[in-house]
């Protein structure tokens, strides 16, 4: 019941407070410190008492030589019994109890809830990302980014809390100690104090200024390790091993070069400071020694000054590595701000309405769109689709197809014009109903590493067993879903495809899509090379199945393949971003253009279309 207590003091799932995190290092220090402010004062309370207690054990160190030295000793416990009871409670008894209060608050508390709140509020915001984001940068440089930065934010907040009582309740309880033996014991530990702020005053902004190049080199190899993975079938099919070693090299060698940096500071920092240390045991000892000569002191005060002068030394090793590892993992915080804290490149209006979809008509009007600077694609575009039109989307590589789609998509915001479906701007609306209201097929269709059931309940997340199978006979994988079996003995729907389903045949994976989107049952569809993947057996298998989903749908298909969208009701031809020609499949064969031209290409006049 303890433990459980203090492990839901913090809501991992909490909303985050705002719709981004800062992109400044101390500005998401206080968001999230902010979020868990009772368990960081709770902690800064103990830590304030269990410092306190440390100091007074070498208090009663020097109480206790003092006592013996002036008590006879059949009557020393008699005598100082009350006194020695109290020291034995603080040894026994409040010490490990405010030990163990600090452990449960590390432990149960911050490190765990608060490690994983930071992840969770980084991840839903990443994830609200463009299409765009996630292009330009390894997912799995993302992905480190993302974890690192919790861990080291809670390592550097609670190291900070430990570090600031132990400097504070130390140095000051020990220059009040000395000062009640004798003023000038205090003028070693005065010294040494300045000298250590110096020496920290020094290298501390090295140390964060190299950890910050070590942590992007780090990120920068995680990235290109785990793309090598991701891709592993293109390596082993380009026979490329060697070119993929020499890459992860080159990322090993520069994260090598950049941690043995950083390691120069960190070793210069500890021979400075380990100096100091030598010259303060050395002069408190001394002056002690001296004092005690001159009948200055008692001989318990040699033992308090050499005890705490050994103490603080010890500590001051250990501050200089928690400084280190603050910084440090201040210099990874800054890291995962590059990813972490960008601005979400297409976001909702406030309060944008849910998409209605009552017809399913679409209307591009006077669209412009360009890639980076000035690449372009989509040019003065203007096309209506009628609610339940099938067009045909055609066009060489380049013309601007996968564009519109993804404008369509809103993966992407159209730089002039607008989109309308059903006379509404898809900007106005929310994302997440627009793309609720459209099903897409694509060419290359990736399956998440999860069970076949958890990948077709993307298509409709409430649907029973009996719609999955009636869905699966429909574009016929039941034909070997059933067959399906993983690593681990799970079979059929809850066999694991493999990342990306790489355990899938293309064509299997392509049924399990055209699954998917039957169950999805969207109003408009949207099929991109769909059946590409597909054997000519298949593909005529199923096309009665896809006939039946587009029924009653508004059809937008991309083809290289001209055949497989001949018979739609309309034809669209695309060069160089702009609509070239218009019509049916016989109206542009008479016509003599740019699709006649295609269409001879491909079929050398031997293909038919009834």
């Amino acid at each position: 019941m303890l433990y459980r207590r203090f492990e839901q003091l913090i809501d991992i799932f909490r909303e985050a407070p705002t719709a981004a995190p800062p992109n400044t290092v101390t500005s998401f220090y206080v968001y999230y410190l902010r979020q868990v402010w009772p368990s960081f004062a709770a902690l800064l309370v103990v830590g304030l008492i269990g410092a306190l207690i440390e100091v007074s054990l070498f208090s009663y160190l020097s109480r206790i030589i003092d006592l013996a030295q002036g008590t006879p000793n059949p009557n020393f416990f008699r005598e100082h019994a009350l006194e020695l009871t109290w020291m034995v409670v603080v040894a026994l008894v409040l010490r490990p109890i405010f030990v163990a209060l600090h452990d449960l608050l590390v432990h149960q508390t911050i490190s765990p809830g608060m490690t994983s709140m930071i992840n969770w509020q980084n991840h839903s915001y990443v994830l609200k990302q463009s299409l765009n984001f996630f292009q330009n940068d390894f997912a799995g440089r993302i992905a480190q980014r993302i974890v690192q930065t919790g861990n080291a934010l809670r390592d550097s907040a609670v190291q900070s809390v430990d570090a600031l009582w132990h400097v504070l309740i130390y140095s000051i309880s020990a220059l009040v100690l000395f000062a009640e033996a004798d003023w000038r014991l205090m003028i070693p530990l005065l010294s040494w104090i300045f000298a250590f702020i110096l020496a920290l005053w020094y290298f501390v902004p090295r140390v964060k200024e190299r950890s910050v190049i070590s942590s992007d080199a780090r990120s920068k190899l995680m990235g290109r390790i785990v793309d090598g993975y991701t891709n592993i079938a293109t390596l082993k099919l380009f026979a490329h091993t060697n070119s993929e070693q020499q890459y992860a090299r080159e990322a090993i060698s520069e994260q090598t070069e950049k941690t043995q940096l950083a390691g120069r500071v960190i070793t210069e920092m500890d021979t400075v400071i380990t100096t100091l240390n030598g010259i303060l045991i050395v002069t408190t000892t001394g002056l002690a020694l001296w004092l005690w000569t001159q009948s200055l002191i008692s001989v318990g005060a040699i033992a308090l000054a050499t005890g705490l002068a050994i103490r603080i030394v010890n500590m001051s090793g250990w501050i200089m590595w928690v400084v280190n590892g603050i910084f440090e993992n201040i210099g990874m915080v800054q890291d995962g701000l590059q990813s972490i804290a960008q601005p979400v490149g297409i976001t909702d209006r406030d309060a944008a309405p849910k998409l209605a979809v009552s017809r399913g008509e679409v209307k591009f009007q006077d669209l412009n769109f360009q890639y980076g600077k000035g690449k372009g694609v989509i040019h003065g575009l203007n096309l209506d689709i009628k609610a339940g039109e099938k067009i045909g989307l055609i066009g060489p590589s380049g013309a601007g197809k996968s564009t519109l789609v993804n404008l369509l998509l809103r993966l992407y915001d159209v730089q002039g014009g607008r989109i309308l479906i059903d006379d509404q701007d898809i900007s106005h609306v929310a994302q997440e109903s627009l793309r609720s209201h459209i099903g897409m097929i694509t060419q290359d269709t990736s399956l998440l590493h999860r069970s076949i059931r958890d990948n077709l309940l993307y298509g409709k997340p409430d649907a029973t067993d009996a719609q999955l199978w009636e869905a699966m006979r429909k574009a016929r994988a039941d034909e070997f879903i059933p067959l399906l079996t993983d690593s681990e003995g799970r079979t059929g729907l809850d066999a694991h495809v493999g990342e990306r389903g790489v355990k899938l045949s293309g064509g299997q994976r392509q049924r399990i899509a055209i699954t998917r989107v039957l169950l999805k049952d969207a109003p408009i569809l949207i099929m991109d090379e769909a059946t590409s993947a597909l054997d000519s057996e298949v593909e005529a298998a199923i096309q009665e199945s896809l006939e039946t989903l587009m029924q009653g749908k508004t059809v937008i298909a991309i083809a290289h393949r001209l055949s497989t969208i001949a018979r739609m009701d309309r034809l669209i031809v695309l060069e160089n971003g702009v609509i070239a020609e218009s019509g049916t499949h016989a109206e542009l064969l008479a016509h003599k253009g740019l699709y006649a031209r295609l269409w001879a290409h491909q079929t050398g006049g031997f293909v038919g279309v009834d």
